[in-house]
């Protein structure tokens, strides 16, 4: 793996970070466009952008590490670039802060989020590409041709599922369903909906391969981000009948 792509000037240039920043630079350009065409100012989405970034990356840190208190001390919240977040921490805090930004700047919070949910899907799917290189959050092992063996902080993993990889893929897939769904006329609030339940039903499976190894069972054999996952699934169904009809837009 290659966890530090180079240096410059004695800087490393991280493979997990890098991969963050691109992400969310693909991501909020592609906001930016599809947000004009829905009345919201260019710059208004860089700004959304800027706070979902930044309370996104603290929630998904504070979570990550407040349910892993007893292998991350706190003098590690920093160090970003070995990993460690929990994307429904970051999905948390940044609906939180970018509902109080959208209000103050008097723009629809389900318009904006219509528009960021299919972005979000391709963020995903570039920082994940950093979680490859990262060698973090891999499967088991396993006998498949496109085995891979993972750098684990020094401990040589045997040929295990590249999950990232599948998760980069799966979220792939979800971005192009989106932009095909935005672009059908409904209420608002559906696109982000959809957003929610196709990423709880691949967050769901793709525990399944990490579950022992990057992923820990919680209760009844579940691990937490598959419990989480279960609840938003079933917010989310109804939301998408909701919505999904353009009369429901009040």
């Amino acid at each position: 793996m290659h966890s530090t792509l180079v240096e410059i000037f004695g800087i490393p240039i991280r493979s997990y970070g890098l991969m963050l920043v691109i992400g969310f630079l693909l991501g909020v350009w592609r906001a930016a466009r599809v947000g004009r065409t829905k009345g919201i100012p260019t710059e208004r989405m860089w700004d959304l952008g800027l706070v979902v970034l930044a309370t996104g990356v603290l929630g998904a840190r504070l979570v990550y590490v407040a349910l892993n208190y007893e292998s991350v001390s706190i003098k590690e919240f920093f160090r970003l670039w070995n990993g460690g977040l929990s994307f429904h921490g970051g999905v948390a805090f940044a609906l939180l802060f970018g509902w109080v930004f959208l209000n103050r700047v008097g723009i629809p919070f389900w318009t904006a989020a219509d528009v960021v949910a299919p972005s979000t899907a391709i963020g995903y799917a570039v920082t994940r590409i950093g979680c490859f290189l990262n060698g973090c959050c891999y499967g088991a092992p396993t006998t498949l041709p496109w085995a891979v063996r993972f750098n684990n902080h020094g401990f040589i993993t045997p040929p295990s599922h590249p999950t990232q990889i599948y998760a980069a893929a799966a979220n792939l897939v979800i971005f192009f369903v989106l932009a095909r769904l935005e672009k059908v006329p409904r209420a608002p609030g559906f696109v982000f909906a959809s957003y929610m339940a196709m990423y709880s039903i691949y967050r769901f499976a793709i525990e399944f391969p990490r579950k022992g190894y990057t992923a820990q069972e919680w209760i009844l054999g579940l691990t937490q981000a598959q419990w989480v996952s279960l609840v938003i699934l079933v917010v989310s169904l109804p939301w998408i009948a909701k919505t999904r009809d353009r009369r429901n837009a009040q």
